[in-house]
């Protein structure tokens, strides 16, 4: 699709650049025939009226020999910008074209992680629903296990689209941020507050060591990327571990970091840890880990919507520190 755009465009260009060469050409051809004619009369009025001595008369097949000349010239050069114009229209257009491309290539992607992740737990409610309605023993007791069942399914599903939505939301070249004077000392306790409620549930300690900064941004997005760290490092952390989290204030940006106790991450795995439904469970936990991978990756968009950066420390074997640095203007 792409390569035959590429070819249209490039004859667009082609034709464009072609009629302008040649309405430049046709009037650089009169103008020049102009004056030759202008001379050629001047000529013949000199020789006729003999104001000067001609030692050599005039003759006119010189000046069809001089147009025919500057015809074959004007083609030449004409032939020349029709190759040059066309293999840098060519470059052109595959250079207008590549954002296009890269945007649709990364939709089609979308689309296709998103209907694979869908298809598993549709299939699995599916399959459910039909061995149980076809069971005709079936008893309240088991009917509502397998409602029961559904629902966590339904469940799964839902926190899938929340997070598909939540990306493809900042996903969209044109998104605006409603920036406004936040404190994320306060920001950052808030997620805490929400943070602990998780880690209570593995005896996971949270301590924090946070400045009181204040700088223009969007608090949801800020929560929802704090939210995220702090989700992920607890997901990885063993039971009755340590998580730190630190908010510091630079000269020129702000520095978040998340440390956890957890196995820590293989380098082989870091470049991809911010690609959706990207998961490292074999080199963090030795148990399933819940989630479809999405979290990470809404995470760097957001930092991306502010030109930050984020880092994750590779050790494999002393825990994991993700580090976010936002500039400050």
């Amino acid at each position: 699709m792409f390569h035959s755009a590429r070819i249209k465009l490039t004859a667009w260009y082609l034709l464009i650049i072609m009629v302008v060469s040649m309405v430049f050409s046709l009037a650089i051809y009169e103008v020049l025939h102009t004056e030759l004619q202008r001379f050629a009369h001047v000529q013949r009025l000199r020789i006729e009226r003999q104001i000067v001595p001609l030692p050599i008369r005039f003759d006119p097949k010189e000046l069809y020999e001089a147009e025919d000349r500057i015809r074959l010239i004007l083609i030449m050069i004409n032939a020349g910008i029709l190759v040059i114009a066309g293999g840098l229209g060519y470059l052109l257009a595959g250079r207008t074209l590549r954002p296009i491309q890269e945007m649709v290539d990364e939709q089609n992607r979308f689309i296709a992680d998103a209907s694979h992740e869908l298809r598993t737990p549709l299939t699995s409610l599916k399959s459910s629903i039909e061995v149980n309605l076809r069971d005709t023993h079936l008893s309240l007791a088991e009917a509502k296990l397998v409602l029961e069942s559904n629902l966590e399914e339904v469940n799964e599903l839902q926190s899938l689209s929340d997070a598909l939505l939540q990306l493809a939301q900042y996903q969209r070249v044109n998104k605006k941020n409603m920036l406004e004077e936040v404190s994320l000392k306060a920001i950052m306790e808030q997620s805490l507050k929400k943070a602990r409620c998780l880690a209570e549930k593995k005896q996971i300690i949270i301590s924090s060591e946070l400045e009181e900064i204040i700088m223009k941004a969007d608090s949801n997005a800020l929560f929802e990327l704090f939210i995220i760290l702090l989700d992920n490092a607890i997901k990885y952390s063993p039971e009755k571990s340590n998580i730190f989290v630190g908010v510091k204030k630079g000269e020129a940006s702000v520095m978040i970091s998340v440390a956890d106790e957890g196995r820590g991450i293989d380098k082989k795995d870091v470049p991809y840890i911010f690609d959706r439904f990207y998961r490292v469970d074999k080199s963090r936990s030795k148990e399933k880990s819940e989630g479809y991978g999405l979290g990470l990756a809404i995470a760097m968009k957001i930092v991306k919507t502010y030109k930050g950066t984020i880092e994750v420390s590779p050790n494999k074997d002393k825990g994991t520190v993700f580090t976010v640095r936002i500039p400050l203007s």
